[in-house]
């Protein structure tokens, strides 16, 4: 007989966008005469009953003011907003520790860090004495993690991993070395949280990798992992889309950004 977990509910939480972009910003290849679409930033949230995962962290106001961002409002705030309490969270997941998934640390004071081995090795290693490389990781944000990591929280991983019966990490690389996405059963079936192994819908249907990229063959291979690991094209969130925000149901908020249900099937399709 086929095991089925209890299933979670899962949410994505905007905070933050970035608009006037290029296809070029946006797609390997692209036209940089061309625009293309905005990026929003999300962090996640899955919660069973009193267990709750919070997935990324997102970026606070110096990151915004410094890259050029638009923060709505912090992502502890956003979810203290939905009544989740970020002082009581026990597990964090950062799908990897570039500036907008791994900023605000310090607002999650009693949780675990959940971190691949190959992103923790890459962001403090030779990789970094590149520019090009360095650029989307926030160095005080990696001295917050190792402080984290002294203290002893920070959890590591090194491919796959069960943290609960339910919810798995699974290691793809590409746009970072230690890249993991994270695959939750929920009521609709099993639904992958791509993060940044897919930033948009077009980048993985149209096989046009995003061009912040570690290993573009990684990233390729990874969105076939990530289709496999999915019940259905449908069950996949990619990491940037505003298109989620028009496809799933909003539960709290007003305005830009807002909490978003994503354990019910999209009205629309990637």
């Amino acid at each position: 007989m086929t095991h089925t977990p209890d299933p979670f509910e899962l949410f994505a939480i905007g905070y933050a966008r970035h608009s006037g972009r290029s296809a070029q910003e946006n797609f390997i290849g692209g036209d940089f005469h061309e625009s293309a679409s905005d990026l929003a930033y999300y962090v996640w949230l899955a919660r069973r009953g009193d267990r709750v995962f919070l997935i990324d962290t997102g970026f606070g106001p110096d990151a915004a003011k410094s890259r050029g961002r638009e923060l709505f409002q912090t992502p502890a705030r956003q979810l203290a907003g939905f009544g989740v309490d970020p002082a009581k969270i026990d597990d964090v997941i950062l799908t990897h520790l570039h500036y907008d998934h791994a900023g605000t640390l310090g607002d999650f004071p009693r949780a675990r860090f959940h971190v691949q081995d190959a992103e923790a090795a890459y962001a403090t290693g030779r990789c970094m004495c590149h520019d090009v490389l360095r650029g989307p990781f926030d160095v005080e944000d990696v001295v917050s993690y190792i402080r984290h990591l002294y203290a002893g929280r920070v959890v590591f991983h090194d491919g796959t991993a069960e943290l609960a019966d339910g919810l798995t990490l699974h290691r793809v690389g590409g746009h970072s070395a230690g890249l993991q996405v994270v695959r939750v059963f929920t009521k609709r079936g099993w639904v992958v949280l791509a993060s940044d192994a897919s930033h948009l819908y077009a980048n993985m249907r149209t096989n046009t990798p995003f061009p912040l990229v570690y290993s573009v063959a990684e990233m390729l291979e990874g969105y076939r992992t990530v289709a496999a690991l999915a019940d259905s094209a449908d069950h996949i969130i990619p990491g940037h889309d505003p298109l989620v925000m028009e496809w799933y149901p909003r539960v709290t908020g007003e305005g830009a950004g807002g909490v978003y249900r994503l354990d019910v099937p999209p009205k629309g399709s990637g």
